[in-house]
């Protein structure tokens, strides 16, 4: 199985990727499922997208699984009811912080609350860490939460990439220190994707695209280029989609 961990969906066509556009860029890609999730401007009724996110994943359940999404500006309890209905009214096995886009530190002890829900019903959480915006997603930020919540597993997406200079050997020296986190390599150059293969193992690094950021067939070719030099065939079916299946319990 090919499995894209960042794909963004948008509600409609004028914005972005619907489900089916994205699908038929997956068919092109030759990838058989992807993580979906809300894509940019994220200031917009949050929970109307999450129930696009969840519905389309019910509707193409054999291609998508739906990861959730909360921004703690709403208040307390505005936004565990939004992380309660993900979790539990959905049954997303993920849900995602994005403090670059919703401007908040990713550290803040106010999150903790949320943080401690997820960790409590076994959920993933997936944390933007990226070079833009670099203060509020620092990987050392997301470092303090993976030693404060030590069964709370959590998706670094972009590994510390998504602007230039990327924190990429920041967010391995995190990993290192923290076996709660696998990185996610989109929006990154190969070179650091590489380097955390190399220092972490093949098992805690999933291929992503950051579609529609990026195409998708051609991240898929840049991942068949370059892991032959760093892995074997049992580590590429790692990457590109045994560790995800695992994350997310795929059969």
């Amino acid at each position: 199985m090919i499995f894209d961990t960042d794909v963004h969906l948008s509600t409609t066509e004028a914005n972005g990727l619907t489900a089916e556009q994205t699908i038929d860029r997956m068919d092109r890609a030759g990838i058989d499922m992807a993580n979906i999730w809300l894509q940019p401007p994220y200031l917009r009724q949050i929970e109307d997208a999450n129930r696009y996110i969840y519905e389309s994943a019910k509707r193409y359940a054999d291609r998508f699984v739906a990861t959730g999404w909360i921004d703690p500006h709403f208040g307390y309890e505005r936004t565990m009811a939004m992380l309660t209905q993900c979790v539990e009214g959905y049954g997303m096995r993920c849900v995602k912080l994005n403090g670059a886009q919703n401007s908040f530190y990713i550290d803040d002890e106010r999150l903790n609350p949320y943080y401690a829900y997820l960790e409590k019903n076994n959920c993933m959480l997936a944390f933007h860490i990226g070079a833009d915006y670099y203060d509020f997603t620092h990987p050392y930020r997301a470092h303090k939460v993976a030693l404060a919540f030590p069964n709370l597993r959590i998706l670094m997406v972009h590994m510390g990439g998504a602007g230039v200079p990327d924190l990429g050997k920041a967010c391995i020296e995190a990993a290192q220190c923290c076996e709660n986190m696998t990185l996610v390599g989109s929006a990154i150059s190969y070179i650091r994707v590489m380097e955390a293969i190399g220092k972490l193992g093949p098992e805690r690094v999933c291929f992503g695209s950051d579609a529609p950021f990026a195409m998708m067939h051609v991240e898929r070719a840049a991942y068949e280029s370059f892991l032959p030099d760093v892995t074997d065939a049992a580590g590429y079916a790692l990457v590109m989609g045994e560790n995800a299946k695992r994350l997310w319990n795929i059969s």
